[in-house]
Order: C-alpha cells, then structure tokens, then sequence
C-alpha cells in the first residue's frame, strides 16, 4: 500500500530546495516585520464552539473539493459566521492551496490564523510568519522528537503558536512542556483512512492541562459535543464545509445547531 505521507513529505523536500534557490532565508531575516499576534491557543480556550473552519481546494483522498475557491470569500465569511480560528492548507502540490492564500486575508480578519503544511525545515516557519500566521502546524508523524522540538523553539522566537499533531500512542511522547496545543488527528496521513474513534481512545492518555484539538472527520454537532464532553477545546473542520456550494453559510448553520 502506498505511503501518502511519505510521498507528500519527499516532494515536500524537493519543493523547498527549489523555494530555498529563488528566495533566500536570510531575506526575511532582512525584512523582518513583527505581526500583530492573535493567539489560537487563548482564542480556543476563551471560546464556547471552539471551531476551526479550514480553506482548502483539494485533498489527495477526494481531488479538487472546490477548485476555484476565493480565500477572501471564504475566510471572511467564517469570521463572520462565528470560527475561533481558520486554519489554511498551503500545500500547492496535494491541497492546491498557497502562502498567499494567508497573505490576502491576514489584514482582513482578526481571529487567528494556522498555516497548516507538511513543515519540516524552519525554512517554511519564516515564510509563515512573514505571511502573517498566527500558528504553524507540526506533525510528529513527520518529525522526529528532535526536529520538533527544534522547530517548536523556532516558531516561539517568531512569536507564532505549534499546533503539534499526534495519531498514535508512541507519538505522545512528543509533547513537551511548551507545546501551544495538541491535535489528534482522526486520519491516518498514510493511508488517509478517517476514524473519529481515535480521539476518544487518546484522550485519556493525553495531558489535561494542554488545549486539545481534535481534527478531521468531523461531520455533524453531535460529534462535537461528545469531544467537547471528554475534553477536547478545539475542533477542526475542513472537507464538510469546502464540500459546501457555500462554506460559510454551512458553519454558521453549523454553528446556530451547536449553540
């Protein structure tokens, strides 16, 4: 069976060896511009719906969702519809998203914003925060412990949070007493398989003094209240609303069931 994650992350180290000849690192440490910071962390725990409303175009399970999607539309429309955070696919290659994706709607929104990549290399962290993210995402499936401790320190030296996301038990060991939040991810990147049961079986083994997220096959209110129930804060929300004619709309119809 093909390993998506590991195809995704050898393209993924292509991809910045060619960024890395066309812009330098050392061209944003030259244009180096402090951000007003909106903390995703503190966003979620000062929330009552915890929702994180994604942008993305494709996936590699489903293809194209909504090909020609406007991120100023959309963005927009789930601040106005009531999202804690928005998280925004920049992969190009597999989600068919865009670092400018976040640079056109940084200055028009003011909840935060998580880029959310496959980040291996502190490289991709100032191109987050020189785009205006809030807080990045670091998947312990493609780190190891070391690099994301390193890349941890990293984004706290820009000012941006780590969301950092977990699968499996032997990857809890990644969390360390600086970890922003923690995520588990209900699909497995290898196979993309999605069960919402993963959540509830690491729950119990994760720390309760963290803010917990749980992400992907979230459909309906139902789910959300029984996660919110064993003590996740967040919930990440992606494909059910970019499936939609209308992603904003649908969270806000979204949103009216879970209040």
């Amino acid at each position: 069976m093909k390993d998506i994650l590991k195809e995704i992350v050898a393209h993924k180290r292509i991809e910045l060896k060619e960024q890395k000849a066309v812009v330098s690192e050392n061209y944003f440490n030259e244009n180096y511009k402090e951000n007003v910071h909106h903390s995703m962390k503190e966003a979620l725990i000062a929330s009552n719906t915890g929702i994180i409303s994604e942008f993305k175009r494709k996936s590699p399970s489903k293809g194209w969702i909504f090909q020609n999607a406007n991120p100023i539309k959309i963005i927009s429309s789930y601040e106005k519809a009531g999202a804690t955070a928005v998280s925004v696919l920049t992969d190009q290659m597999y989600f068919g998203g865009s670092l400018k994706d976040i640079h056109t709607v940084r200055d028009k929104i003011n909840i935060p914003i998580l880029r959310k990549d496959f980040i291996i290399d502190e490289y991709q962290l100032y191109q987050a925060q020189f785009v205006g993210a809030d807080a990045v995402l670091l998947i312990a499936a493609c780190l190891t412990k070391e690099e994301c401790i390193k890349l941890t320190d990293k984004a706290h030296e820009l000012d941006m949070e780590v969301l950092l996301e977990v699968h499996a038990e032997h990857e809890l060991e990644y969390i360390q007493d600086d970890t922003d939040m923690v995520g588990v991810n209900n699909r497995n990147l290898g196979t993309f398989d999605t069960l919402i049961e993963n959540s509830f079986k690491l729950i119990e083994l994760l720390p309760k003094d963290k803010v917990l997220v749980s992400e992907s096959g979230i459909l309906n209110t139902e789910t959300v209240l029984k996660l919110r129930k064993v003590g996740f804060k967040g919930f990440l929300i992606g494909g059910y609303l970019m499936g939609t004619s209308d992603p904003g709309t649908e969270l806000q119809n979204f949103i009216n069931k879970l209040k």
